[in-house]
């Protein structure tokens, strides 16, 4: 019997006599069955010969179940000449791409980056920008009112009064963070990205804005020149305060930014004598400069975390 099983190569036969030997009807099976018969010496010899044989089927159904598998492996050889799967990484957002190129810009320029709190009081929000208390900004359409009398961040222009009374003038800083407001369309978010710059310093001029601005526009998208127009507006903080309209792809005026001379009332409340110290502000939307520079046409998507629209644009 020994030799028989060493002597089977396949699965099945081995199978098979196994079963003829330990099965119902097995000849291993008769002979355990008539070991009540038997004397003591007889049983144990009988006893050995069942333990040696079920350990000689299991060595050579492993032997056997060794080589099937090496046999399939042998077909199966791997071709290590051929081109990898292609591998799936992950991507920058467009708008962390708007930021890391707009950031680049302005620090070329001299400008420091500087961040602030999202939630803010009412000093640093309105008042130290002089906003009155009567001014449409603080209309509760607009502006995100909290419980204790603070407010959600409705401009980034917070975060130059931070500055200004932090190190005073000169200064030559841009902020950047998330805003909010009360609105929602295809241009408009109620949490939307903002980016402003300040230069406070003696004998700063209008034409350093523009020209501030106009550089800034030629390297974020890439052009060899720009055409503006320049728009008389209104803001609280700034005197005077401009629009600033871009002249896109030689068919229309697109509004890129406001801007203006920081009023003296701001520089007084933060302790910067504006008798001797002038200078100007700007802000934007780092989401909407991204819709235009990868020709996007919906705010909204930009926050929907749509994989596949993410593809679609490239990125």
């Amino acid at each position: 019997m020994q030799e028989q099983i060493k002597n089977i190569n396949s699965l099945e036969d081995l199978q098979s006599l196994y079963t003829a030997t330990f099965g119902k009807n097995g000849t291993m099976t008769a002979k355990l069955k008539n070991m009540k018969n038997l004397d003591n010496d007889a049983r144990m010899a009988l006893n050995r010969e069942n333990t040696e044989l079920r350990e000689l089927f299991r060595v050579r159904q492993s032997e056997l179940e060794n080589a099937a598998l090496m046999a399939g492996l042998e077909k199966q050889r791997l071709d290590v000449s051929l081109n990898p799967m292609p591998e799936n990484r992950g991507t920058l957002h467009p708008l962390t791409h708007a930021l890391a190129n707009v950031s680049a810009i302005l620090e070329s320029f001299g400008y420091e980056m500087w961040t602030g709190p999202e939630i803010e009081d009412d000093w640093h929000n309105f008042t130290a920008l002089n906003t009155p208390e009567y001014h449409p900004a603080r209309d509760m359409q607009d502006t995100f009112f909290l419980e204790n009398g603070n407010v959600m961040r409705t401009q980034t222009s917070a975060i130059q009064i931070r500055s200004m009374e932090k190190i005073g003038a000169p200064i030559k800083m841009f902020g950047i963070g998330a805003t909010y407001r009360k609105e929602m369309d295809a241009t408009h978010s109620p949490m939307f990205h903002q980016i402003e710059g300040l230069y406070i310093d003696k004998n700063i001029t209008m034409s350093d804005l523009i020209a501030d601005v106009r550089e800034f526009l030629k390297r974020f998208f890439e052009m060899d020149d720009v055409q503006l127009r320049i728009r008389p507006s209104y803001f609280p903080f700034t005197e005077p305060s401009i629009e600033i309209d871009m002249m896109w792809q030689g068919n229309k005026w697109l509004e890129i930014m406001g801007a203006g001379m920081v009023h003296p009332n701001v520089l007084h409340n933060c302790n910067i004598n504006p008798d001797e110290y002038q200078g100007f502000a700007f802000g934007f939307g780092w989401d909407r400069l991204a819709m235009l520079k990868y020709g996007l046409n919906d705010i909204r998507k930009f926050y929907d975390g749509d994989v596949r629209w993410l593809q679609k644009t490239g990125f």
